[in-house]
């Protein structure tokens, strides 16, 4: 039924400019929109709603990810861009925070100004 369709993405804020910030200028991703609900970003496609919300419950997983074709050059651009990336003490991450899954792809994880987990992935 939804097989066809566009799938949308959506992750919280409470500090809308802090997250237009790190979107937009941090990220890169381009602003669609902004109103008083939410910011609206296109991520290669997919639009991103970042959505204002009064209180956060940051969920204790990965919320939002991307699949990089370089995840160590990614991972650079990330931090001259002021990004710090996440270290875990149940994997074993390299010197840029990557830990390699059994199945080969590289994972590295970061945080939003909100505190969503956010992951870069190289399959």
């Amino acid at each position: 039924m939804l097989a066809t369709e566009k799938i949308m993405a959506f992750v919280a804020t409470r500090d809308p400019q802090g997250a237009k910030a790190f979107y937009q200028d941090t990220l890169g991703l381009p602003l669609i929109s902004e109103d008083n609900f939410a910011l609206t970003f296109d991520a290669n496609g997919v639009m991103l709603r970042v959505t204002t919300v009064q209180e956060i419950v940051v969920a204790p997983y990965t919320v939002l990810g991307w699949n990089v074709t370089d995840i160590r050059a990614t991972i650079a651009d990330l931090v001259r861009a002021g990004v710090q990336f996440q270290r875990y003490p149940f994997f074993q991450q390299d010197e840029l925070g990557i830990w390699t899954a059994p199945g080969g792809a590289m994972i590295a994880w970061f945080k939003d100004p909100d505190g969503n987990t956010l992951s870069l992935a190289q399959m």
